[in-house]
């Protein structure tokens, strides 16, 4: 290089510099967890949020950093929502249907009974106006939130005793979160909502007498297959199940655009590994329970679901009357709906009943 062209580049030079310091302003972020320490999925393995944390580290080469704390580590299981809104910690890792009772409508961002699965949850958040209505909702509030992760299908749950028909319900008690909670409420059950960790000492002591949880996977690692044998699907009530990262939406701004993007690419790609990672387990999760744990497992009778069906959408139809919020959803979350069921009723109906 000769002098003229050295005098030009280093003249420049100092120019350039301010916004290269700015790239490289490194974060370090705390995330808290709806789960206990060591649950997979919830908390570690692929698609998990310390899954999560580690593709951010890595796709920003270092630049930013999450420590994650599972549900007891720095907050009780069920404070992230307010942990995160109040800025003592960026994220936290959970499930929009947890914080119901503050937002009825960010039900909605977890699941809806009869409503839809894996794929088509998927579609209307990243395609059907679903994560512009997250915003919405949540932006008043401080927040922003993002899908970190999906379980697909999910069991009915256990029961200590058999179900045969809809009376079977009444005065039953059971853990079940969301809107199926208030599904079974109207049929007499006795709603509880308890954190991952408490659901077996509560089933194995009787102070509940039946659960929901996730699948066969996780299930069995908490050990439900030995405080009640009977294993109910249809699924009805959970088709899938939306892990949510919530973030303080000021600590989210200070992020420089490459970092947002990496953030949201993190998370969607959780979304997707979290989800194929429950589908390659729960098939001999399942055999192994009922092969050798003495589980009975078996499908709602039709009567129960017609009727459960029928409650639903009397709850969800009163809900959306409650609630302006709520009612834009609903009628957003069922307009998409509506669309996505007529072409699987050409495309993956079909399929299945070969």
């Amino acid at each position: 290089m000769d002098r003229r062209k050295f005098l030009a580049v280093t003249a420049v030079a100092p120019l350039a510099a301010p916004s290269i310091a700015r790239a490289q302003t490194s974060f370090a972020w705390k995330m808290t967890n709806a789960y206990g320490p060591g649950s997979p999925f919830y908390v570690e393995g692929p698609g998990s949020p310390k899954d999560f944390c580690d593709k951010v580290a890595a796709m920003s080469g270092g630049r930013m950093t999450i420590q994650h704390f599972a549900a007891g580590e720095l907050i009780p299981a069920l404070e992230g929502f307010d942990a995160v809104r109040g800025g003592a910690v960026e994220m936290n890792a959970a499930n929009a249907y947890f914080w119901a009772g503050k937002l009825p409508a960010a039900q909605y961002f977890t699941t809806v009974p009869f409503g839809m699965n894996f794929q088509g949850m998927t579609a209307w958040l990243y395609h059907g106006g679903g994560m512009a209505l997250w915003d919405e909702l949540y932006e008043p509030l401080g927040l922003k939130a993002l899908p970190m992760g999906n379980t697909g299908v999910q069991m009915t749950g256990w029961f200590r005793e058999p179900i045969e028909s809809i009376a079977d319900f009444k005065d039953l008690k059971m853990r079940i979160p969301g809107l199926a909670g208030k599904v079974y409420a109207a049929l007499g059950v006795d709603v509880k909502l308890l954190p991952g960790g408490e659901i077996f000492p509560a089933l194995e002591r009787g102070v509940i007498d039946a659960a929901e949880f996730v699948g066969p996977y996780q299930d069995r690692r908490l050990g439900l297959h030995d405080a009640a044998k009977y294993y109910y699907t249809t699924g009805w009530h959970e088709p899938s199940n939306v892990t949510e990262l919530l973030i303080n939406k000021a600590a989210w701004d200070t992020l420089p655009a490459d970092l947002q993007a990496i953030v949201s690419t993190a998370a969607m790609a959780c979304n997707l590994e979290s989800h194929t990672w429950c589908e390659a387990n729960n098939a001999a999760a399942l055999k192994d329970l009922v092969e050798n744990e003495g589980v009975i497992a078996n499908t709602l009778p039709q009567d129960v679901v017609d009727e459960l069906k029928a409650v639903t959408q009397k709850v969800l139809e009163e809900g959306a009357a409650a609630d302006p919020a709520t009612k834009k959803v609903h009628d957003a979350f069922m307009a998409f709906k509506a669309e996505h069921d007529s072409w699987a009723a050409v495309s993956e109906k079909p399929l299945y009943a070969l």
